[in-house]
């Protein structure tokens, strides 16, 4: 079994960031795209010879063949190298949440190291594809979001907790006071001590092959018999939402998914779609398009930041709010599929958002 090692550079501030990334697999990612090795080097930006040996070195090493030829034919991947170039996507797919975790926590401890001036500010956030651009964009005037992906729950917990200074956490616009949504936010959110920063609202929904190929039109195709479902973890956000959507239809998410496969984000579920490894999954629109998978719209859900009404003057989060306000990040969110700006920058209080706090008339005083 081949082990893995890693490796992380120092880049300067205005570097754009490198995912984690193996350069045999950006071979094979561009003879798998491109049919052909002279097309995959000019891609690439390499000279011929060099993928030529790079394959041939690697091919020596693993002990198997990675690239099948045949005349007249375009370069494709043997099965090998189709296996391999499946299980990084998978890997990469999975791991996402955890690599963005383990960049910001080197960048956090780094940004005090270089510059004393540097705010960071800690954010415990349920997976979101927006958040790491933000990241990327404030780290650029200096501050340096230190951010955590987890479950809604979870982020919740961590901010009420101090571990964190921010929670971003989803719900869904027309939940009502007696929803799964309600009772589990409710206890985590007070009046008062707990304030909103505005984000952005954004579609879930079903994510499946492209075409559509099953046919699936709702929630209730997903208990045809032999179907693989992809789900997300108890304690997200997404769970929530979903359990909620079924429990409205009259069916039992906990008993019909109990056995289905977990996935740790939106990136995930459908990778394992797109791989062929489920028939369906449950997450946000822009996941799906950028897997190149179809989308059936089932909600639309407010993503917010959650902060303690006593934080909200401190300079690290007035500078994120100053930051989500900017017309130019304003104009980059919107145009994320299935992304709708909603008063981002803004602080909202719990009652003017979320549909289960509502105000109480005092009664009349008797005469």
């Amino acid at each position: 079994m081949h082990r893995i090692s890693l490796r992380y550079a120092l880049c300067a501030p205005d570097e754009p960031a490198d995912d984690l990334h193996h350069p045999l697999m950006q071979l094979l990612e561009a003879i798998h795209r491109c049919g052909s090795i002279s097309a995959a080097a000019r891609e690439l930006n390499l000279s011929y010879r060099h993928v030529w040996g790079e394959l041939k070195r690697w091919e020596g090493e693993l002990g198997q063949p990675l690239v099948l030829w045949i005349k007249g034919q375009r370069a494709q991947l043997s099965p090998f190298g189709d296996k391999l170039l499946w299980a990084e996507r998978r890997a990469r797919a999975r791991l996402a949440p955890q690599i963005e975790a383990l960049r910001s926590e080197l960048e956090r401890t780094f940004a005090v190291v270089f510059d004393e001036q540097a705010q960071v500010l800690s954010l415990q956030a349920s997976h979101d594809e927006a958040l790491p651009r933000l990241r990327e964009r404030t780290a650029r005037a200096g501050l340096h979001l230190d951010l955590q992906f987890g479950g809604s729950v979870d982020a919740l917990d961590a901010l009420n907790e101090g571990r964190c200074l921010l929670a971003g956490f989803h719900v869904r616009v027309d939940a009502d006071r007696r929803s799964t949504t309600a009772r589990t936010y409710r206890p985590r959110l007070k009046p008062g001590r707990h304030k909103l920063i505005g984000f952005a609202q954004r579609s879930q929904g079903l994510i499946v092959a492209k075409g559509n190929p099953l046919g699936l039109r709702g929630l209730v195709d997903l208990a045809r018999p032999g179907l693989r479902f992809v789900h997300r973890p108890r304690g997200t956000g997404s769970r929530v939402l979903f359990e909620e959507l079924c429990a409205e239809q009259g069916l039992d998410a906990r008993t019909m998914f109990q056995a289905a496969r977990t996935e740790p984000s939106h990136a995930a579920v459908a990778e394992a779609v797109a791989s062929g490894q489920a028939d369906a999954g449950f997450g946000i629109e822009m996941a799906a398009q950028s897997r190149g998978l179809d989308f059936l719209p089932l909600a639309r859900e407010r993503y917010l930041l959650a902060v303690l009404a006593i934080s909200l003057d401190q300079p690290a989060v007035q500078q994120l709010m100053r930051a989500l306000r900017d017309p130019q990040w304003q104009i980059e969110l919107a145009a994320l599929p299935g992304y709708n700006l909603d008063h981002c920058g803004e602080v909202l209080s719990l009652r003017s958002v979320l549909p289960w706090w509502t105000y109480r008339r005092p009664k009349p005083a008797k005469a």
